[in-house]
């Protein structure tokens, strides 16, 4: 059979529709399965800050707008008592970023309305908010002085390129076309952001009671990261790599200092390697940071947690005994301690670390709202100066809620999605232990079955495959997933090798060497499932997104063994990617140790695109227009070949969407997950 769709600059919804008739309509009741307009319907908790003294908590709550179909931030206000919430600000323009004020009398935070994102201060007693500055651009990293008067942030100060050659001026009353646009600077686009303003990254200052802010730092440089006031308040400390060659290596930052008063930077650390989040202590005798060396650009290192003199001098780490990588250093109120965040077999935990380095680990299960098409680890947590820990929990069957560890006890204060999943009957997700054909290595993984699984019926099978790789799925909620579930596939999904939250080695493994045997691992996973005794081992179906999409397209490559597949924003060729995605200035460096003109045949070798001849299986595939990590090139290229193959294929664009923004949209997101049902669903 030959099928050749091409579907060209149309809305997804268009696109999913053209690939099977109007679905029936879905039963009301308790029964009722999760379907794509629910998406509209999830809310989600992030960003949980605690008042300094513990008696409340500020968070975010995102909805989603059905008229605007977009994400919508607020920021609420939390009793860690009683529960008891309430919105901060009531209008339409989206709030986010709490920041308390170190006696909790103020709150700062940002508004992004028409104007752009702008800072806003909220005392507390009155209930009123006054912006702090006309701010040109959006700010970024807030942070409070410790006597409450002054805010620091990032910001962008533009620096406009200058014209090559004199431009010619058009008459008057003339309609010329835009002028050139000239591009020196090695980091010129972002994913989510586009072709950036040209400009460069710096610290400012601003009253907290309203006033005109006052830059810190200055030059070719870029400062970005956590930013902290010492606790004498006379200087910020932020990471910044000021060497020559800056833009040539995004894996390398150091900790300084700037002087409020005089501008003085110093610089705190050396090594190569990034050092980031630096934190004082209470005391204000010592900063914690987190940082790793670079051993010769691998594809990853564990990120340790180190503590350091107020001067830089006696720099030593504190976690280097523990192989997981940790995150968000937090002081506790007697400065003998710091709690962290880190992963582990997929699930994000909290724990508190003593300068001698012995860890207890305090919470498990954080979760993260932000991408919750597929279930990424991640969360948010927060601590207040009584020992109360937020932080953002929820599992396979929640988006994430507010939860709180007091007096050793865990308890989840908000339930936003009580009411939706009241009337669903919602997709089980279960462990599913595997063990890889290659080598004998534990693989974890997770079976999705669908609503009212019946294990005496045989169902088809869809592997979902993370991207990263450097990443790792856990048991979080998944719209992607249910979605699948519902429509009656069973659905696995697993952490092959390259997975985060393993350690170093399992990591690693995939070093210079991706794809290779994480694809053993994925086939180990699928027939772990299959060995459970409900899949159809004839009807099984591969998606996955990103690094998952790369796998997706190299699975086709090496086995007829599913029906069909999806790969969602995937790398095709290696050669081509490392020099069109918005990283090129380290992608090369640290996956593959050589740039493609210094070893073409082990970029080819390590391309999907080398397999396409062997390519049987029927496959769409599915990129964003406005994609800078994988760019629409690398799926184009996919769907040419497959095309000029004449293997069943079509290609969906998804108008205005990024690479990590792809399901960013309510509508996008549905609708994606139905074209990719009504593929699978016409090769059954």
């Amino acid at each position: 059979m030959r099928l050749a769709l091409f579907v060209s600059a149309l809305a997804i919804a268009c696109a999913s529709s053209s690939f099977a008739q109007a679905p029936a309509p879905v039963p009301e009741g308790p029964n009722r399965t999760f379907q794509p307009r629910d998406i509209f319907a999830l809310r989600a908790a992030g960003d949980p800050q605690v008042r300094p003294d513990g008696g409340a908590i500020a968070y975010v709550r995102t909805t989603q707008d059905i008229m605007t179909d977009n994400g919508r931030p607020s920021i609420w206000l939390l009793d860690p008592t009683t529960g008891a919430q309430s919105p901060l600000v009531v209008d339409d323009a989206a709030n986010m970023r709490p920041r308390w004020s170190p006696d909790g009398t103020r709150l700062a935070y940002v508004v992004a309305g028409p104007g752009g994102a702008q800072i806003y201060v909220r005392w507390m007693a009155t209930g009123r908010s006054a912006k702090v500055a006309n701010l040109e651009q959006a700010p970024n990293a807030i942070t409070w002085s410790p006597d409450g008067r002054t805010l620091a942030f990032v910001m962008l100060e533009l620096a406009p390129t200058k014209p090559l050659g004199q431009p010619l001026t058009p008459p008057p009353g003339a309609k010329w076309a835009e002028p050139l646009k000239v591009i020196d600077r090695v980091t010129y686009r972002r994913d989510g952001a586009g072709y950036v303003k040209p400009g460069y990254r710096h610290l400012f200052v601003v009253s907290a009671d309203g006033g005109q802010p006052r830059q810190l730092t200055f030059g070719k440089f870029d400062e970005g990261g956590q930013v902290a006031f010492t606790p004498d308040g006379k200087s910020l400390l932020f990471s910044s790599d000021r060497s020559s060659t800056w833009e040539l290596d995004g894996q390398e930052s150091d900790i300084y200092q700037v002087g409020i008063a005089d501008g003085v930077m110093t610089r705190l650390t050396s090594r190569v390697g990034p050092d980031q989040a630096p934190t004082p202590s209470p005391d204000g005798s010592k900063i914690a940071y987190v940082g790793y060396d670079d051993h010769g650009h691998r594809g990853y290192e564990n990120v340790r947690l180190y503590v350091m003199d107020r001067d830089g001098k006696n720099s030593h780490v504190i976690t280097g005994g523990f192989d997981r990588s940790v995150g968000a250093p937090t002081w506790a109120a007697d400065g003998k301690s710091l709690y962290v965040d880190y992963a582990d077999h997929g699930i994000t935990k909290v724990a508190r670390v003593t300068l001698d380095g012995k860890m207890e680990t305090l919470v498990s299960g954080l979760t993260d709202g932000a991408e919750m098409d597929r279930p990424y680890t991640g969360g948010a947590f927060s601590v207040g100066k009584n020992g109360l820990v937020a932080f953002t929990m929820g599992d396979a069957a929640s988006p994430p809620d507010i939860g709180v560890l007091r007096g050793g006890k865990v308890q989840r204060l908000t339930n936003l999605n009580e009411d939706l999943f009241a009337a669903r009957t919602l997709a089980k997700v279960v462990p599913l232990p595997a063990t890889s054909s290659f080598d004998k290595k534990p693989i974890d993984a997770w079976i999705v079955t669908p609503p009212n699984f019946d294990p005496a019926k045989k169902y088809p099978l869809i592997l979902e495959i993370h991207g990263g790789p450097f990443a790792a799925y856990g048991p979080a909620f998944s719209t992607d997933d249910q979605l699948y579930a519902a429509a009656g596939y069973m659905v696995v999904y697993a952490n092959p090798r390259g997975s985060t939250s393993y350690g170093d080695e399992f990591a690693n493994t995939i070093d210079k060497n991706y794809p290779s045997h994480d694809y053993d691992d994925l086939m180990s996973a699928v027939d772990a499932a299959i060995a459970k005794g409900s899949v159809d081992p004839n009807h099984l179906y591969v998606t996955g997104g990103s690094g998952g999409g790369a796998l997706t397209a190299w699975i086709v490559g090496k086995t007829a063994r599913f029906r069909a597949a999806a790969a969602q924003k995937p790398v095709i060729n290696w050669a081509s990617e490392v020099l069109t995605t918005d990283g090129y200035n380290f992608m090369a460096t640290a996956w593959f140790g050589k740039m493609p003109w210094e070893d073409p045949e082990g970029y080819w070798k390590r391309s999907p695109l080398s397999l396409v001849g062997n390519v049987k299986t029927p496959t769409l595939v599915i990129v964003g227009t406005d994609d800078h990590r994988t760019p629409p090139s690398e799926a184009e290229q996919f769907f040419d070949a497959l095309q000029l193959r004449q293997v069943p294929t079509a290609l969906i664009q998804v108008p205005g969407a990024s690479h990590g923004g792809l399901a960013e949209r309510p509508s996008q997101s549905g609708a994606k997950a139905k074209a990719i049902l009504a593929w699978f669903d016409r090769f059954k």
